[in-house]
């Protein structure tokens, strides 16, 4: 059975923010959830490399450790990786806030949409890259916009629940909701968007879901074999690629990549 938050990638997509759906997402959940007021901000406590290397554990749930009990997936229905890009992982409810409450709210698991942004939690993973950050911004613009809620809808975990302790997210809360709210007022600045093309109407950006020669021709500079398909293992290949050259590890052959990639034989 589908449940309800199907109307989340389109919401982030026409935000101009970059979106990959995790197979089942739209049947995943524990249940459905309530009506939506605001969003819950997280960190995922993870690897301090990779884009996104908690998805595993965002889907499917926590293992029981010394210090914490296990907790049945999913985590969240949003992650966030270091690149910008938001994983959809769950249309249904949560294990994501637990007890505490946020604007008079107390049921967070249902009633709220929570994401969980790659971070180790750190002070050597911090500050977060100024892509992710921008991302973080505008994604819950977007979903507190299309809820009809304003900036004061959006909590951290560490404010939702206090009494717990929780270190997450280790950013200002204040700034990030001031930032949410100029997105959401027009007055912040457009996001920078990858041109369709290189200028002149040369070869197409590639991304995700991209098909045919000029994905092959990227595939066969980047090591990956050359099926013309541009799914994730050439996006992975592609971020380890531009990383490597200084560029944004977005996934996405725009213009610049175009230009870098030009130099591999």
């Amino acid at each position: 059975m589908a449940f309800s938050l199907l109307w989340l990638p389109g919401v982030l997509r026409t935000a101009g923010l970059k979106v990959a759906v995790e197979p089942g997402w739209e049947n995943r959940g524990r249940g459905d959830v309530g009506r939506i007021f605001g969003v819950i901000c997280h960190h995922t406590v993870g690897a301090k490399t990779g884009n996104f290397p908690s998805l595993r554990v965002i889907r499917d749930g926590r293992r029981a450790t010394a210090t914490q009990s296990a907790l049945p997936g999913p985590l969240a229905q949003l992650g966030l990786g270091r690149d910008g890009t938001y994983y959809v992982i769950a249309a249904g409810r949560c294990n994501h806030a637990g007890a505490g409450s946020w604007q008079g709210v107390t049921t967070g698991n249902t009633n709220f949409i929570g994401i969980e942004a790659e971070n180790a939690g750190s002070l050597e993973d911090f500050p977060w890259p100024a892509v992710q950050m921008d991302a973080y911004h505008r994604g819950v613009a977007a979903i507190l916009k299309h809820i009809g809620r304003g900036p004061d809808f959006c909590a951290a975990h560490k404010e939702y629940a206090p009494l717990r302790k929780p270190l997450d997210p280790r950013f200002n809360m204040t700034e990030f909701r001031a930032a949410v709210a100029a997105i959401m007022s027009g007055s912040a600045p457009a996001p920078v968007l990858i041109p369709a093309a290189e200028p002149g109407g040369g070869r197409p950006t590639l991304r995700r879901g991209s098909t045919g020669e000029r994905v092959q021709e990227v595939q066969r500079k980047v090591a990956v074999t050359p099926d013309g398909e541009f799914g994730p293992k050439t996006e992975a290949a592609v971020r380890v690629f531009q990383r490597a050259r200084g560029l944004v590890p977005d996934g996405i052959v725009g213009p610049r990549t175009w230009v870098a990639l030009d130099t591999v034989a």
